[in-house]
């Protein structure tokens, strides 16, 4: 951790609000359980987004997080957690390795997407090729959708990973077992 954090043995996500900013930290994380109970997005193209903006952020708890299961863990039913088949280990895997060989076109490109808007966002605004590719396959009300969730899981993987709250943090996966 890079800021003292008294223990929360019983908390698997430590909660900054407890010490630090309350209402400003309670906010950031409301507004990342928003993305999971409001998302109407496709849970695999979800999932495949939400991992690869992980792997910009850098943040392990969000490279082993699996929304199903660990919304689940804590509590969660509903939301996008129901907005489609649930992603397997290999598809988690791929992304994390950039291999997006095995997405559809639609989820390639909303990956595509979501890489751009978290390493190069003046060079997506200005793509008209890719936006007029992005737009053959998602409606303006998915690609609005997909820029909040990226948005969300920039800020919030980067607080984690930046903090080092991503290091103490009890929600397990193929990442941490693999070490």
């Amino acid at each position: 951790m890079r800021v003292e954090l008294a223990p929360q043995p019983h908390t698997p996500i430590p909660d900054l609000s407890a010490q630090y900013a309350p209402e400003i930290v309670r906010a950031g994380n409301a507004f990342a359980m928003a993305l999971y109970k409001h998302a109407t997005l496709p849970l695999r193209l979800f999932e495949a987004c939400r991992i690869a903006t992980a792997v910009i952020n850098g943040c392990t708890v969000c490279m082993n997080w699996r929304a199903q299961r660990d919304l689940r863990s804590l509590g969660f039913d509903g939301g996008v957690i129901d907005q489609g088949h649930s992603p397997d280990e290999a598809m988690y895997q791929a992304v994390l390795r950039d291999d997006l060989s095995g997405l559809t076109e639609k989820e390639r490109l909303a990956v595509r997407f979501s890489q751009k808007m978290g390493t190069d966002p003046r060079g997506l605004a200005e793509d008209e090729a890719f936006w007029s590719a992005l737009k053959a396959v998602m409606t303006d009300a998915e690609i609005v959708e997909l820029t909040h969730c990226v948005a969300g899981w920039m800020a919030m993987g980067r607080v984690a990973h930046v903090l080092g709250v991503d290091g103490i943090c009890a929600i397990g996966g193929p990442l941490e077992e693999a070490a």
